[in-house]
């Protein structure tokens, strides 16, 4: 079975982000987050899944590197509202970034991404002599 591993981040840069995390992220118009992954290994590739609602396709940046694939976004958000007497004004900044480490059994030429309902599909398709059937019984003379 391979394996697609998840970098993790540095400490100094999970101090920052716990902080951005904590209430004060809200109050301060920040939010930095992981979504959530599902990774899906099938019999012709893996399936990638990230849960990602309230972006668009354009917002994704998905890079390849050395077997290292890696997505993520900048969000920006302003709202504005004006009444008689008032005018209101919100912003909201957010980003994230995800990296895997993709096993050598991916065919790297063909991997597509899809966005959809908020879920980014990016399909990882085996190299043809890697879908060969690699399991057999070995009978006991």
């Amino acid at each position: 079975m391979a394996i697609i591993r998840w970098h993790q981040k540095n400490p100094l840069a999970d101090i920052v982000s716990n902080f951005f995390d904590s209430d004060y992220a809200d109050f301060f118009g920040k939010r930095a987050y992981d979504p959530s992954a599902n990774i899906i290994e099938k019999s012709n590739g893996f399936e990638l899944e990230i849960a990602a609602p309230g972006l668009k396709k354009e917002d994704f940046n998905i890079n390849l590197e050395n077997s290292v694939l890696t997505i993520s976004s900048e969000m920006e958000d302003e709202k504005r509202e004006e009444g008689k007497n008032y005018t209101r004004k919100e912003f909201y900044f957010g980003s994230f970034s995800r990296s895997f480490t993709l096993p050598k059994s991916v065919d790297t030429d063909k991997i597509k991404a899809d966005y959809n309902n908020g879920i980014l599909k990016i399909d990882l398709p085996k190299r043809e002599e890697a879908k060969l059937e690699t399991k057999k019984e070995i009978k006991i003379s």
